[in-house]
């Protein structure tokens, strides 16, 4: 088994919006917690970067000689309500205690509400390479549906003011199998999405979700517990969802883009040559990343460690009122043993384009279902020797992993 190693990469959550969208699973405090005097953005800020101090601290601890982070990536919720200058500022204490490598990409998440997304300059000047905007769809009736807060002209000024800014790369969030939606409703958002020349779509089917049911939200779990509000809607949504349309939407997606000549890199993930994302990569590929935030996961190759999603608790244990000295948050952690570790590397390597090597297919743990893939045309051998998911494959993919795990 492989012994910890030091972050290449770092996550950041910034558990604000102004409002909850109800199919959302994600750690976000909505409403006045976001906005308004009693607002808890300064607290959080104040706790976030204690937290990046003491993570850092024990960093230098462990490994002294580390080299400097490759990616960075501010997520949310919705972080570009924070300041030009508080991400500045964050971003600061990450090159002095994280470092960062020259040509790093550093990603900052936006919604595209003019009310939202900030000022794209001072994401430049603040440090952001990459924007990566949250426009879930580009029809106003499927907007409504989804309790987004924008238009569809709203994702195209975005889009606009980044490129006005010099923001290097730009993504935009897609959702398919969205419920009730017309026949040509997402054929034509594709096409408007191209239209707008972004560099990365992550193109996500909408996943309705039970945290609760799953056990994720106790005192020390990584989600909130979902509203009853929005547990109301998701039953109404799940109702009307539908597989065929969903694998139809995914079909085109998959011939549309690669026509246009877009890489899809990973499942859910295309890219125009040079722009995929390297701190999702970082993911996929198994190498170490740092984690600070409520609800934020770190990985150090051996063990898998994440922070509480409650607000409050966050905020006492990093920046106490009675003066005393901040400590880290609560939370839970896993080690990872060789078999589960073999079994993720199949797992988010066959997620990507270009698999896995076919003799890591021959061993376990793909190996008592290899045939069964191969029959069933999930997955394909390809020249070079390697294994990797067909069209098929990837629509059908959670039962194969279901299967391995």
């Amino acid at each position: 088994m492989n012994g910890p190693r030091p972050p290449v990469a770092l996550y950041i959550h910034v558990p604000f919006c102004v409002s909850l969208c109800p199919y959302c699973d994600f750690v976000v405090y909505a409403g006045g917690a976001a906005r308004g005097p009693r607002n808890r953005v300064e607290a959080f800020c104040r706790a976030v970067r204690a937290e990046l101090e003491l993570r850092a601290d024990a960093l230098d601890g462990a490994f002294p000689d580390r080299a400097p982070l490759e990616t960075v990536y501010v997520g949310g919720g919705t972080p570009s309500l924070l300041s030009p200058d508080t991400i500045a500022g964050l971003l600061e204490r990450v090159v002095a205690r994280f470092g960062l490598a020259p040509g790093a990409e550093v990603t900052l998440e936006v919604n595209p509400g003019p009310d939202e997304r900030g000022d794209a300059r001072g994401w430049r000047d603040a440090g952001v390479t990459r924007l990566s905007i949250g426009a879930q769809s580009l029809e106003a009736g499927e907007l409504r549906a989804l309790g987004r807060r924008h238009a569809p002209v709203d994702v195209a000024d975005a889009v606009a003011e980044a490129r006005a800014a010099g923001i290097e790369s730009v993504s935009l969030d897609l959702l398919y199998d969205i419920p009730k939606s017309a026949p040509a409703t997402w054929p034509a958002t594709l096409e408007d999405a191209l239209g707008l020349a972004p560099d990365h779509l992550s193109i996500y089917a909408l996943t309705l979700d039970d945290p609760d049911a799953e056990g994720l939200t106790g005192p020390r779990g990584d989600h909130l517990p979902t509203t009853a509000g929005a547990r109301r809607w998701r039953d109404r949504a799940r109702s009307a969802q539908d597989e065929d349309r969903a694998a139809a939407q995914y079909h085109h997606a998959v011939a549309r883009l690669g026509g246009a000549g877009w890489r899809g890199y990973e499942i859910s993930n295309w890219a125009r040559p040079g722009h995929e994302s390297r701190h999702n990569l970082v993911y996929w590929e198994r190498r170490p990343y740092g984690a600070l935030g409520p609800g934020a996961h770190a990985f150090d190759g051996a063990t898998r460690r994440w922070n509480a999603a409650g607000l409050d608790a966050y905020v006492a244990a990093l920046d106490p009122r009675d003066g005393s000295s901040p400590e880290l948050p609560a939370g839970g952690s896993e080690e990872i043993d060789e078999s589960a570790a073999a079994i993720e590397r199949v797992i988010l390597g066959l997620r990507m384009d270009r698999g896995i090597p076919a003799a890591l297919g021959e061993c376990e743990p793909l190996a008592g279902q290899l045939g069964w893939a191969l029959s069933a045309g999930l997955v394909e051998a390809t020249t070079d020797g390697r294994i990797v998911l067909t069209t098929t494959g990837r629509l059908l993919s959670n039962e194969l992993f279901q299967r391995l795990v």
